[in-house]
């Protein structure tokens, strides 16, 4: 079976195609992403919006942008902000299908009403701890609510004064009337309504009472005349309630709610909760941190929306939920930014070298391709003199076996440049080494023709002209779990994930903005910061060189 797009489908798709064949909705397909504005997205939420709009798009349907506003004592118009420009920034556009269940408040409370009119909903007067109490576990069955015959009359009365303000926080609730014996145990009588004196950041204070999730999700899709309501597997169990409550919603079409695995990566926290602690606890810088798995945070770090989308494409829609390895995220980055991010000499941990031959106060231009792999993108002029920096990891006074690099009494190329030979080394009083003094062959400038093959290539930074940069390198923000002595996610957190280093760029380094992408030679890919200006220029690393996961795929 294939999809519009004439590729394999998944099963989401398989479901959709079967109704579309069948005539059901009329053939029409509209879906949605509904957040909870209590918090930033992170790449399990990019996971559900490409698949949500991506439906939309691939069959020409629609995709709402909604927010499941019903608890304002942890929402706030911040994260309405963030989760729109992360949407945006992924790709995707709801046009004018921009939804919040606050939109709906009226139209639930009258829908409760009917529920209660029917039979089919009371007002509990026990506490959150005895509901909880009463509920039983998967052996034992519930025990009805002392206050579960109440009269409609008698419901009706309290509900609304419950709207109207009547009563504290926990004092009532409202109650579907299900069956305290079901093997599901969210079926057993589950909450439908509760109380709570908090001001909304969209209705203020009219409203005293809100609806749980689990009520106002049917709902809104019911409203919104979703078709295919996707969420992620813990909902599955919820899914019996999702068409309970759709029972007596006076429309023929009612939508149908379909489950998939969520996304879980190694080394990535995925808990909206844990990282509002990180946040809070100023563990992090902020929710866009760079260590974050936000999608504000990737965007910081550096990762692009079609490296997102690519990844989340790649991991694919399944119905077991399973461990994706963060490997595969870093290679879609790379895989994406190869072709398009220019090459150019940075130092991360410099150190001086001095070609004790070439002319004092004299420079010249070098010529460097910008991009091998990309020829279309040219070459530029880089200015080589003198004095240089190259990475301190890059000279090895005693060298190991195998290190082709800048030794005493070795020859290395300058990238784009001339072969030099380490002669000497001026140390501090330390024993740190101060300078590397070396001598250059004139003959053996890059593109003379000259013929002497030497094993290693260094990139290097002219010193006149190098540009200040901070460098920000950052690992995982957990440690690998091998690792871990606890469950406590606190415990985990990786002391490395962020070092700064003050290194040396070239001068076309100057004129970079916040966002632009590059390839430090033999580094690894960084991103210009936010907190970069043209007097402090900070870059981040989003990912390395090496590729651990396309190694694998080979191997495998």
């Amino acid at each position: 079976m294939e999809n519009p797009n004439n590729e394999t489908v998944n099963f989401i798709e398989a479901i959709i195609n079967k109704d579309n064949e069948a005539g059901k909705y009329g053939k029409r397909v509209h879906t949605r992403f509904p957040p909870e504005p209590n918090g930033y997205l992170h790449i399990g939420h990019a996971k559900s919006i490409c698949l949500n709009f991506g439906l939309g798009n691939d069959y020409k349907g629609l995709t709402n942008l909604r927010f499941d506003d019903t608890n304002p004592s942890k929402e706030e118009v911040e994260y309405v902000k963030s989760i729109e420009a992360d949407v945006k920034w992924l790709g995707f556009d709801w046009e004018d299908r921009e939804y919040f269940a606050s939109d709906y408040f009226d139209t639930m409370y009258a829908y409760a009403q009917e529920l209660i009119k029917k039979g089919k909903a009371y007002v509990d007067d026990q506490t959150p701890e005895q509901i909880k109490e009463t509920r039983g576990d998967f052996g034992t069955p519930g025990t009805n609510s002392p206050f579960r015959d109440r009269s409609v009359e008698e419901n009706l009365r309290l509900f609304e004064e419950m709207k109207e303000g009547k009563y504290k926080d926990g004092e009532k609730v409202l109650r579907a009337k299900i069956d305290m014996a079901s093997p599901n145990i969210v079926m057993r009588d589950p909450v439908l309504y509760r109380i709570m004196h908090a001001e909304h950041h969209r209705t203020g204070d009219k409203w005293c009472i809100y609806p749980m999730y689990d009520f106002a999700h049917p709902v809104e899709d019911a409203i919104e005349r979703i078709t295919h309501s996707v969420c992620t597997l813990e909902f599955e169990v919820h899914r019996p309630l999702y068409n309970w409550v759709l029972e007596d919603w006076p429309d023929t079409e009612k939508p149908q709610q379909i489950e998939f695995a969520r996304l879980n990566v190694t080394n990535m926290v995925m808990s909206k909760r844990k990282l509002r602690q990180l946040v809070e606890l100023n563990l992090v810088s902020g929710w866009d941190d760079p260590r974050m798995p936000t999608i504000s945070g990737l965007r910081r770090r550096g990762y692009t929306p079609e490296s997102i989308r690519d990844f989340c494409q790649r991991i694919g829609v399944a119905k077991a939920d399973s461990v994706v390895d963060i490997a595969l995220l870093e290679f879609c980055i790379r895989e994406d930014l190869k072709m398009k991010a220019p090459r150019q000499m940075a130092v991360i941990n410099p150190v001086k070298v001095v070609i004790t031959n070439y002319p004092e106060g004299q420079t010249e231009m070098v010529t460097v391709e910008n991009n091998p792999e990309n020829e279309a993108m040219g070459t530029r002029e880089v200015p080589f003199g003198r004095e240089i920096y190259i990475e301190q990891e890059d000279f090895m006074e005693v060298p190991v076996k195998k290190f082709f690099r800048m030794t005493p009494g070795k020859e290395v190329r300058l990238k784009g440049a001339y072969i030099v030979m380490c002669d000497e080394v001026i140390k501090n009083e330390d024993g740190s080494i101060k300078e590397i003094h070396c001598t250059y062959d004139p003959e053996s400038r890059s593109g003379s023709g000259c013929q002497r093959k030497v094993k290693g290539t260094l990139h290097w930074v002219e010193a006149s002209t190098a540009v200040d940069m901070e460098i920000r390198l950052y690992d995982y923000l957990l440690k690998p779990e091998e690792e871990w002595e606890s469950k406590d996610f606190l415990e985990q957190l990786n002391p490395n994930s962020l070092v700064v280093m003050h290194g040396k760029g070239e001068p076309a380094f100057k004129t970079t903005k916040p966002g632009d992408h590059f390839q430090f030679l033999r580094q690894g890919y960084f991103v210009t910061d936010l907190d970069s200006t043209p007097d402090h220029i900070v870059m981040n690393r989003i990912v390395g060189l090496r590729d651990s996961w396309a190694k694998a795929q080979k191997k495998g």
